[in-house]
């Protein structure tokens, strides 16, 4: 059995969008705390279809 968490990054930028935090250190800092990366969703919601945020996803085992 598996326990999740989900974790919101907003986007920012016009003609460039990027997360609005670092999302590798949050990577990183959930791995060192057990947990597994599982996907990284970017759901198309905005306008034409872009992205307005990030999901991390993760996992791990209770």
């Amino acid at each position: 059995m598996y326990e999740y968490k989900f974790i919101r990054l907003g986007i920012k930028g016009f003609f460039v969008r990027k997360p609005d935090q670092d999302y590798h250190a949050i990577i990183e800092e959930y791995s060192r705390e057990g947990w597994r990366l599982v996907q990284i969703l970017t759901p198309p919601i905005g306008s034409y279809g872009v992205a307005t945020y990030f999901e991390l996803i993760f996992e791990k085992q209770i």
